[in-house]
């Protein structure tokens, strides 16, 4: 049998301790090692024991887990790290922080759960898949969780890539894309960020992504992915049109698509069935987007646990698009992209400081020639004074934006508080 996963549970909770200890302790792949009730006693035992996997409660007494992430990442830059986070607005900013301070990935705690084996279930399918994806060389590598997934800050890229890859070989000239695609899972806000920090106000081009996300996660994170670009950032609704200049991230529980309606392309969203586990799913993004945009489009596949995107992409490339895959040696997980670059119907494979001038290049001049009408002012944020800056200006030409509405998602019931 192979070496088994070692893995410290961090949580001040006494019954979270036990039950995440009682669920890895299920997996003969896994042994938790040690289990530590706050921040500082973590950092005192990962010395000792050496563990192969942390997972981090985020609040905590003495030391809490945001505080913890970055002391770990002053020691030790590679070990993963899963932080454990709650399903709300304070849950989702902490968590987001968490990861751009070095976390390797996140589980959302159960909540409203009817019972201890519910609870138990919902930590399994989600934790345990995500151990053994961000510990490939230990233990049996598992399928994805049929849970939301999400994904992380690459703390330490792997040394080499150790997979062979084959890029497609064109016979002709490839066709100016018109639409840019993103998919992500495991890494990817983090990878995202860096693509997307690189890229211009003036790409020329709309950016569909889907990020696997749950709600609410995908709101905030939008927010901070528009601080941080020179393109306009906004969680995608129900109807609204696809511009040139703006980026539009798949809401948490929603597939994202875009469809023509009479001479403009929109944003479609619904809640049909999970595809790979995942909704919102890549592969449905990217389908649509060939059927609206045909052999014009670029996709791209940053890192990520599983295989969401390949068949999109697959689809891409018999339309004559194009395609790029983050190599392996910088992908926290190279399960997605590796099943695009194992695929051989990549372009390039690329390490992730190399993708966003590969993105510009193969846009060039020729994404301006398609360029959709300059997009509407930023919506200020809810809440914000009605004198914020905005980075596109007064004068702006472009038609205001009509109002827009997003599918009813199902009632979520009222929060039984922390577990």
């Amino acid at each position: 049998m192979s070496q088994r996963i070692k893995v410290l549970t961090v949580d001040d909770s006494v019954v979270v301790r036990r039950l995440v200890t009682d669920v890895l302790a299920s997996d003969p792949a896994i042994e938790v090692v040690g289990t530590a009730a706050n921040g500082k006693i973590a950092l005192e035992k990962i010395a000792q024991l050496k563990p192969d996997v942390v997972t981090l409660d985020i609040e905590m007494p003495v030391m809490d887990g945001l505080e913890t992430i970055k002391e770990i990442r002053k020691i030790d830059r590679r070990l993963p790290v899963i932080m454990f986070s709650t399903l709300t607005e304070r849950g989702a900013t902490a968590t987001l922080e968490a990861l751009s301070s070095g976390a390797s990935d996140y589980v959302t705690k159960p909540a409203n759960v009817g019972s201890v084996s519910e609870s138990m279930e919902s930590v399994r399918q989600q934790l345990i898949p995500k151990i053994k994806a961000l510990v490939p060389h230990l233990g049996l590598t598992a399928a994805p969780a049929p849970a939301a997934r999400t994904a992380t800050s690459a703390p330490a890229s792997r040394a080499s890539s150790s997979t062979p890859v084959t890029t497609r070989a064109r016979s002709g000239a490839t066709k100016a894309p018109r639409a840019l695609v993103i998919g992500s899972s495991t890494g990817g806000p983090e990878a995202l960020s860096a693509v997307l920090a690189r890229l211009p106000a003036n790409l020329g081009v709309p950016v569909l992504v889907t990020q696997h996300m749950p709600p609410v996660f995908t709101r905030l994170y939008a927010q901070r992915l528009d601080k941080a670009s020179a393109l306009r950032v906004v969680e995608a609704t129900d109807g609204e049109p696809v511009v040139a200049g703006t980026v539009y991230v798949a809401p948490g529980d929603f597939h994202m698509e875009v469809a023509r309606r009479g001479p403009q392309m929109v944003i479609k969203l619904h809640q049909g069935p999970a595809e790979n586990f995942c909704r919102p799913a890549v592969d449905v993004m990217v389908r649509s987007a060939v059927a609206a945009f045909g052999g014009e489009l670029l996709a791209v596949i940053l890192t990520g646990m599983g295989s969401d995107g390949k068949l999109g992409c697959k689809d891409v490339a018999a339309a004559g698009g194009q395609v790029l895959a983050q190599d392996e040696a910088t992908s926290v997980v190279w399960g997605m992209p590796g099943a695009v670059a194992r695929e051989g119907i990549a372009d390039e494979v690329l390490p992730l400081s190399g993708i966003a001038d590969a993105i510009q290049r193969r846009l060039g001049s020729a994404a301006r020639t398609h360029a959709a009408p300059p997009a509407p002012p930023a919506r200020p944020a809810a809440g914000a004074a009605s004198t914020s800056t905005s980075r596109f200006t007064p004068s702006s030409t472009a038609p205001a934006r009509p109002p827009v509405s997003r599918p009813a998602a199902p009632a979520a019931r009222p929060s039984q508080g922390r577990w």
